[in-house]
């Protein structure tokens, strides 16, 4: 167990590599509870999401869900999020942990039309229910259509005899599956339920670790890591979740980005020598000028090669390019490529 954003999280359990096996190949569960999550409300919410996301949730028709990012007045990222469509009228938003003050401090200063909205994270728990064999173990405990249901949409039903039970097709992994919402009352109920429905799959519990090797292995961005504060959704490769329908926070600049480019790009490298890169590794050119740096780095348990993100200038960042890792007091080659880095059979 290890502090994270203010929480107690679990790193590991039987081991990284297992844990992300597992996902790939059968089913895991992570509890993500420390994730945020927002309800808004009534006739001008949606305006207000419109306002401070980049994303065109104008789209979303009841049930969708919708990857997203809050912009900031500089040009760079406050935080990335999930924004849900629900009945009634209602809109939820995920946000990271580490940002959840952040994230409502920034929707509440632009929330000029006196919108409700209400911070419901620290009476939500949430498990995320990861791997192919992720509907063979839920679907005998809910009244919804599990198996029927389509990437990016959610419903509410009964779940492990618990009523109002929000299910989503979403997640973080590349390994398809779901996520539960509910009360933090039926914590353990639903817990030990997936458990005892996952055990003829050998399911297992997946901590931290496993989470940013199997995101990784997608080319999935961590806000922290490889998007923050000082870089631009369009920077970032996230130009498909930067609509400019209307106008929302900095969208004038942003859109000026997209039209004539950036000068640096995030990028997906493998390593050629051997070599594990890690955050924060200078990324090299071949006359050992300094062009980067690594923002997240592993050794794939599905690839068994270093793999990582990083920003490098445009002219490094076309697939096949070489460029080098300053691994300790070594030069290690490696070549960008195109994400994802896994890809499933």
């Amino acid at each position: 167990m290890v502090e994270f954003a203010g929480y107690q999280m679990p790193v590991q359990y039987t081991g990284v590599n297992d844990e992300h096996l597992a996902v790939r190949n059968s089913v895991g569960i992570f509890d993500v509870s420390h994730m945020g999550e927002f309800i808004l409300k009534g006739e001008k919410a949606l305006d207000l999401i419109q306002k401070v996301t980049s994303n065109d949730a104008s789209r979303l028709e009841l049930g969708k869900v919708q990857y997203s990012c809050l912009p900031n007045e500089t040009g760079g990222i406050v935080d990335d999020l999930l924004v849900y469509r629900l009945p009634d009228g209602e809109w939820m938003l995920v946000v990271n942990a580490s940002n959840i003050q952040k994230d409502w401090d920034w929707i509440d200063k632009h929330n000029t039309e006196n919108v409700e909205i209400h911070n419901i994270s620290d009476k939500t728990s949430l498990l995320a229910v990861q791997g192919p064999k992720a509907a063979d173990v839920l679907q005998p405990l809910t009244d919804l259509d599990l198996r029927g249901m389509k990437y990016y949409t959610c419903d509410k039903g009964n779940f492990a005899g618990c009523e109002n039970i929000l299910v989503s097709a979403t997640g973080y992994t590349g390994a398809g599956g779901f996520e539960v919402y509910f009360e933090n009352q039926y914590g353990e109920k639903i817990w030990d339920a997936i458990m005892e429905a996952g055990a003829e799959f050998n399911i297992k519990a997946c901590g931290l670790a496993a989470r940013d090797t199997l995101r990784l292995e997608m080319g999935f961005c961590l806000y922290g890591n490889d998007i923050d504060e000082a870089t631009s959704p369009i920077e970032a490769g996230l130009g498909w979740i930067t609509k400019f329908n209307e106008e929302f926070v900095n969208s004038a600049s942003l859109q000026k980005q997209k039209k004539e480019g950036v000068s640096k790009k995030l990028v997906g490298f493998e390593m050629i020598d051997r070599g594990i890169p890690r955050h924060d590794y200078e990324i090299i050119n071949g006359n050992d000028s300094v062009i980067g740096k690594v923002t997240s780095g592993t050794m794939s348990p599905c690839l068994q090669n270093g793999i990582g993100l990083g920003y490098v200038p445009v002219e490094f960042a076309s697939p096949g390019s070489e460029i080098y890792i300053q691994v300790r007091n070594k030069k290690l080659k490696a070549k960008v490529v195109k994400l994802p880095f896994y890809k499933a059979n």
